[in-house]
């Protein structure tokens, strides 16, 4: 049997601590993480091993030259390129003419592997996936397997809405050789993007083994300090050397030449590397002291993991922090908890680390200092930054303006020097505030911006849309009125940027080392000419004009006091349309308080539309994207029963072929369409989906349930300003009243409920709900969505909260009620199983 190690990683999420060496090269317990797969391959008789390297091959080379000090062959490939997993294995693959496992270096794990293998050679298995169970899966390749073991589905790195399981792929393979003709030679190629989607397609025997034992992806800072406290509590079976010496208190690994001076206290779980010189009454609990460092007299150190060479001084206080290579930490210094001091930086005497602090490799802290922020950039985000297309914080708290900036220049980095970005903002002040920061980040990497002011969304998309610039981004006070701010970003064509660049520009930000531009090549500050008139030229010619000459249409609209105003009644103008606006100048302060109060504007429009006797009134909220609407009784319309309403009217006037909408949405859909003959395509309830699926092909009608839509021809995204328009339209075109607009689906009955779960127990609420719902119609697209006999149930885990939102729809209120119940009392009882 052979191994191939991939080791070719960057370590980007581990900076600063692989700002020197590769990633499969970061200490674990005193030794190399790729030392200890080294050791797990050898307990399992594999001898013959391949490294795959990429990134600092020489250091991954020098330490474990041709492998016989483990008791293995060790073998290297050097890639050329970065192939991809997949292809860089194929690279590799004169050497591997037998079966042969994969597995990667930087992962920590004490799985079986022979047990695995043993689980491949039975079910005669082309590849096998090795699996474990994870409370957090959204990291990882979700994959889905039947009783036999024979994966069904593979989902690789998804949203809350697509984790099905908390059942994920571990890097680790056993492949048999002919599956490498599969591969592509010197083509970027993944095994779990490309290779075994393609095994699945052609019904390979492709099969996943559920591993018992620890496994710990390396994937960050706080993923690595979290494994070394797991190797320190006896959850992780890794080889420790040393001497072990047990007391009631402690068990302390100590390596050779050792010095543990008079009144040291040692407790917990601690490892000492060799030459190490502890000074009297030093105190040290549950942490690792590498090769050749000192603790001086007196230090407190706090479940500390220490590399080589570092250098703890007298009565200095290290709690729950990493001292990389050569790190001198002066007398009485204090290190708070998840700071970070890098190879040969130095922390002068007296001074005060606060937490979560990086100081990067090289740097000095002067006697008595107070650090607060890191030498480069120090905020921490806590899960992922980006969600979908924007980041989303509170203004002010979370969303900073030194945080607005670094977001800025990650973003610029990602563009380019040289290049334009446009950049917009809502009406309120704090936006302008953050705009400005975000600004003055793209400027200093080196890119131009565009600002467009105040300006709704739609305009900043059909702006993008004319080529000219590299993206584009807009801060906005969120809709939901809670105090927090978007920033969201668009790609060069419009569209929502897609998740492979979030990807990039969280990778930029977390790294805190992109260049910046030259002096002499900052960008700079241009204002554009013609927005609004090319936006209005172009709205105008999707809009049938002649519907409008000779309609009586009375409408009235609330801007919000939002940049929609400045842009909507010139339209409605040109068309002739008889309009009321309320609210309808650009005013921060009342935009601020507008998104608070909305509940009280709704009142305020249904009273005027009624006493007006108009035919329609329409809000659309702060960035022109979505609308809700009141019907001529001055009844609000739910979002729900707008989708239903606007797709009626497009499918009796439009007849198209196909429909898109969200898997949250009425069958009340599935009865329009029926009855109009257009096909469903069903889609994640985010905007994302909402352009995918309106670029799919011609003529494609694509309603939201958040009371956004996108009608063919116009926008990419969705645009309150046009869907007013083309709402107006039907209507004249149907003559019917709003409130005549009904159909059998006004006879459903919808409930919602939010069900608390924690972040931990959502992948394992979900496996079973996978198999309770196995054999029944459902559709697996944005959480699972049940249905029997017309009436469903969709459960899907919320993306940012602690919980699982439920949405029920039956043809009776009580059958609703009862749908709803189950299911939360399943949700409940799933999260206090047993996870096997």
């Amino acid at each position: 049997m052979k191994a191939v190690i991939m080791a070719g990683g960057f370590g980007t999420r581990l900076r600063p601590l692989t700002a020197n060496m590769p990633k499969p090269m970061v200490p674990i317990a005193g030794r190399p993480v790729m030392e200890h797969i080294v050791e797990l391959l050898k307990t399992n008789k594999i001898i013959d091993i391949t490294s795959i390297l990429y990134f600092q091959a020489d250091q991954i080379r020098g330490y474990f030259g041709d492998g016989r000090k483990w008791g293995v062959k060790m073998n290297y490939v050097t890639a050329q390129a970065d192939f991809g997993t997949a292809g860089s294995v194929k690279n590799a693959g004169g050497n591997l003419n037998s079966r042969f496992i994969i597995i990667s270096g930087d992962v920590l794990t004490d799985f079986d592997l022979t047990a695995a293998i043993k689980f491949h050679e039975e079910k005669k298995a082309k590849a096998t996936i090795v699996l474990t169970r994870v409370e957090s899966p959204l990291s990882y390749g979700i994959v889905i397997t039947a009783k036999s073991g024979k994966i069904t589905r593979f989902l690789e790195k998804p949203s809350w809405g697509q984790v099905f399981s908390d059942t994920v792929n571990t890097g680790i393979y056993i492949l048999e050789p002919e599956i490498l003709d599969l591969i592509p030679p010197e083509t970027e190629f993944d095994f779990s993007k490309d290779l075994f989607p393609k095994m699945l397609e052609d019904k390979m025997k492709l099969y996943g083994y559920i591993a018992d034992g620890y496994w710990r992806d390396i994937g960050n800072v706080e993923e690595y300090f979290v494994a070394h406290q797991d190797v320190l509590d006896g959850k992780a079976m890794v080889k420790i050397i040393g001497t072990k010496s047990k007391t009631p208190d402690s068990q302390v690994y100590i390596g050779e030449n050792v010095l543990i001076s008079h009144g040291a206290q040692l407790t917990g779980t601690v490892i000492i590397g060799d030459n190490v010189r502890i000074g009297p009454r030093a105190r040290i609990y549950q942490s690792v002291i590498g090769n050749n460092s000192v603790v001086g007299r007196d230090a407190n150190l706090n479940r500390v993991v220490a590399w080589e060479g570092a250098s703890i001084g007298p009565a200095a206080s290290v709690s729950e922090a990493i001292l990389c290579k050569n790190s001198l930490i002066g007398e009485s210094a204090i290190i708070e908890e998840e700071c970070i001091i890098s190879d040969n930086s130095r922390v002068g005497e007296k001074a005060w680390i606060k937490r979560n602090v990086k100081i990067w490799p090289n740097k000095e802290v002067d006697p008595g200092a107070t650090l607060s922020t890191s030498l480069i950039w120090g905020e921490k985000w806590s899960r992922e930054l980006f969600s979908d297309a924007k980041v989303t914080g509170i203004g002010n708290a979370e969303i900073t303006p030194e945080f607005a900036a670094k977001l800025g220049a990650a973003y610029g980095a990602m563009v380019g020097v040289g290049r334009s970005v446009a950049v917009c903002r809502g009406a309120t002040d704090i936006a302008r505030m953050i705009s400005r920061s975000v600004s003055c980040g793209l400027l200093s990497a080196g890119v131009s911006v565009v600002d467009l002011s105040t300006a709704p969304i739609p305009l900043l998309r059909q702006e993008l849309k004319r080529g000219r610039l590299a993206g584009g981004i807009n801060v906005r006070l969120s809709p939901d009125g809670n105090d927090e701010l978007d920033i969201i970003f668009f790609d060069n064509n419009g569209r929502d940027l897609p998740t492979s660049k979030t990807k990039t520009i969280e990778r930029l930000f977390s790294r805190e080392d992109f260049r910046r531009a030259a002096v002499n090549k900052t960008g700079s500050i241009d204002y554009s000419q013609r927005v609004h008139e090319a936006y209005r030229e172009s709205f105008l010619s999707f809009v049938d004009m002649s519907i409008f000459q000779n309609a009586k249409f009375k409408v009235v609209i609330d801007y919000g006091f939002g940049g929609a105003s400045e842009l909507l009644p010139g339209i409605l103008g040109s068309l002739g349309v008889d309009s009321v606006a309320l609210n309808s100048f650009v005013d921060p302060r009342q935009a601020y308080y507008f998104v608070k109060r909305q509940s009280e504007a709704l009142d305020q429009l249904g009273s005027i539309v009624k006493s007006l006797k108009a035919d329609i009134g329409i809000l659309l909220n702060s960035g022109a994207e979505k609308i809700i609407v009141v019907e001529e009784t001055g009844q609000a319309v739910s979002h729900q029963k707008t989708l239903l309403k606007v797709t009626q009217l497009f499918c009796e006037s439009e007849r198209p072929k196909k429909i898109a909408v969200p898997v949250t949405a009425s069958a009340g859909i599935e009865l329009i369409a029926r009855e109009y003959g257009a096909k469903i395509s069903w889609i994640p309830s985010d905007h994302q989906a909402m352009m995918e699926a309106g670029i799919s092909g011609e003529g494609v009608f694509v309603g939201g349930t958040k009371g956004g839509f996108i009608f063919p021809g116009f926008q990419l995204g969705v645009d309150a300003m046009f869907a007013t328009v083309k709402i107006l339209e039907l209507l004249i075109k149907s003559g019917n009243k709003l409130s005549a607009v009904t159909g059998p689906w006004d006879k459903l009955y919808m409930v919602e409920k939010e069900v608390a779960c924690s972040w931990g127990k959502k992948g394992q609420v979900m496996r079973f709900l996978m198999e309770h719902s196995e054999g029944a119609e459902r559709l697996l697209i944005d959480g699972v969505r049940i249905i029997e006999n017309g009436d469903w149930v969709l459960i899907r885990p919320d993306r940012k909260r602690a919980q699982f939102y439920l949405l029920a729809e039956t043809t009776s209120a009580e059958k609703t009620r009862n749908l709803i119940k189950e299911y939360s009392k399943n949700i409940k009882s799933w999260q206090k199983l047993p996870e096997n």
